[in-house]
């Protein structure tokens, strides 16, 4: 990149990120920092203009929740990423996923992981943090952060099994997290209903967390519910922010499951008292009433003891089955996430078999399938699971709207994606932001469009702990996103998943066109921002 290029944007409205009213202004670019932001700036004959008149601009968006971990490597552009505003992805989510990883583990990892994050063909030869961001350096069409995941630190340090570690692997694992961050990690991510993540204990969480405290990182943290034991997993995060004070950030705010909505004020009132102690506690969300996950998190926690084989096994054995199929459709509260019992098959949508053996499944429902090939659902769940060695993903439809509005309101909440990417991908991966914009902001006046902005800019980037970012203003990174107010909106469905939003004009990554006129230019400036 030339430092000395000059790039004029002139005559937009700028929402500068902070939540202050829009106003017309210029902004002028030097290389791949703001320089300048100010009405009537004078264009040099050397600059290039960009005219905003009717538009308004607005920093880059910031992903806190992304699963382009692969998908960036084999598709730098990510053009569902770029085209809806996002100038920066934040990877690394549920504390899964590819790095740092032991030579042993790396089949294992691949098959993990295909579910969530794909398996596209590309060369997995890294083993540390600094090997994959040094990959991710190559370029793209936005800018990464990476955080290091609780379950591959886990696994380097003392493996797959349901165990707590002892003293020595748990400072190992203390050790490798650190390291993680002095390469560039910018905090730590758990999922606590994943494995080997859901084996760690509340305390395990605190040792590590007064790592991340002492290096000014965020800890992201996929609560151990989102339904029937919500509340207790709330409550499992404030005492590892008070003891630990580190800053948790939770993600997909949401709760699942219609007899629990009504939990909503309880669940915001635990926030609230938490965040007036002093603790700092954030969180984001995606725009919709259903989530999207790897299909294996319909069984039971123990089915995965010791990694993907042993669970295959498991779904071999009839013994094992009739032992998952009791506790998946036990009607009483569970203590883990059963989307099963949240949805039914009706309510589980095939989204992705990256293997590619299952086409025909792909967006039916669970029941749809199971009627096709004539089996009971759960015995088809199983088999499916089973001879796909578990990489298929889901949606799950089990959130209501009212809840999802009534966390948006919330000022500590910021917008995400999470959007898992292969096969028909649930709507988030190409409409979230756009769909604050034209749903939220514009027809039902839900957000001031100042407010939304600020939740996909600053807020997130703050949220991050991401300095410099997330605002216009002299100093800041060059990431821009200018859209059309009055036309901006989201055109992905669940039925038709895959369409870019309208009313997103050009988006500029670190100084430089991604987006111009609402199409892709090619370019690829995005690299990784390290702690």
């Amino acid at each position: 990149m030339n430092p000395d290029r000059e790039l004029l944007v002139r005559g937009g409205m700028v929402v500068d990120g902070t939540g202050a009213p829009a106003q017309r202004a210029d902004v002028l670019i030097r290389g791949d920092l703001i320089v300048a932001v100010d009405r009537d700036l004078t264009a040099g004959s050397h600059m290039q203009v960009l005219d905003a008149g009717g538009l308004h601009v607005a920093p880059g968006f910031i992903d806190t929740h992304s699963h382009s971990d692969l998908r960036i490597l084999a598709d730098p552009d990510l053009q569902m990423k770029v085209r809806q505003g996002i100038t920066l992805d934040v990877l690394g989510q549920d504390g899964i996923s590819v790095a740092p990883v032991r030579d042993e583990d790396v089949v294992h990892t691949q098959k993990q992981l295909a579910g969530l994050l794909g398996d596209p063909d590309v060369a997995r030869d890294w083993r540390t943090v600094a090997e994959y961001l040094k990959v991710l350096d190559r370029g793209a069409g936005l800018n990464v952060g990476y955080l290091a995941p609780h379950g591959a630190v886990r696994a380097c340090a003392m493996g797959l099994d349901n165990r707590a570690p002892d003293d020595k692997e748990l400072r190992r694992m203390v050790r490798l997290l650190g390291q993680a961050m002095d390469e560039g990690a910018i905090g730590l991510s758990t999922g606590l209903i994943f494995p080997p993540c859901c084996y760690g204990s509340t305390d395990e969480l605190v040792w590590l967390c007064e790592e991340v405290a002492r290096r000014d990182g965020v800890f992201v943290v996929h609560m151990r519910s989102e339904s029937d034991r919500i509340l207790t997993a709330v409550d499992e995060m404030i005492e590892v922010a008070r003891r630990s004070r580190v800053h948790v950030h939770i993600s997909h705010l949401k709760i699942a499951g219609r007899d629990n909505w009504p939990l909503a004020g309880e669940l915001l009132g635990k926030l609230h008292a938490a965040r007036e102690e002093g603790l700092r506690v954030t969180a984001d969300q995606y725009p919709y009433g259903a989530g999207s996950t790897m299909f294996g998190a319909i069984l039971p926690p123990w089915a995965h003891d010791g990694g993907v084989d042993k669970t295959v096994t498991r779904l071999g054995s009839p013994e094992e089955r009739a032992k998952m199929r009791a506790q998946i459709l036990d009607p009483a509260p569970c203590d883990w996430d059963n989307f099963w019992k949240w949805t039914g098959p009706e309510g589980i949508v095939v989204s992705d078999v990256p293997s590619g053996r299952r086409p025909e499944l792909i967006g039916k429902t669970v029941a749809e399938g199971a009627r096709g090939a004539e089996k009971e659902p759960l015995e088809f769940a199983f088999d499916l699971l089973e001879h796909e060695r578990m990489g298929v993903a889901m949606i799950s439809f089990s959130q209501g709207d009212e809840v999802v509005d009534r966390f948006m309101k919330e000022p500590f909440v910021n917008v995400c994606t999470d959007g898992l990417l292969g096969g028909r991908p649930h709507p988030r991966a190409f409409g979230s932001f756009p769909r604050i914009l034209g749903r939220y902001v514009r027809e039902r006046g839900h957000l001031a469009l100042e407010e939304a902005v600020r939740k996909m800019t600053s807020q997130a980037a703050d949220a991050m702990h991401l300095r410099g970012r997330g605002r216009i203003a002299i100093g800041q990174a060059a990431d821009l996103v200018i859209f059309e107010a009055e036309r901006v909106t989201d055109q992905a469905t669940f039925e038709d998943p895959m369409r870019f939003p309208l009313g997103i004009e050009h988006v500029l990554t670190a100084g430089t066109q991604v987006v111009n006129a609402g199409e892709p230019t090619g370019a690829r400036p995005g690299r990784v921002v390290r702690k």
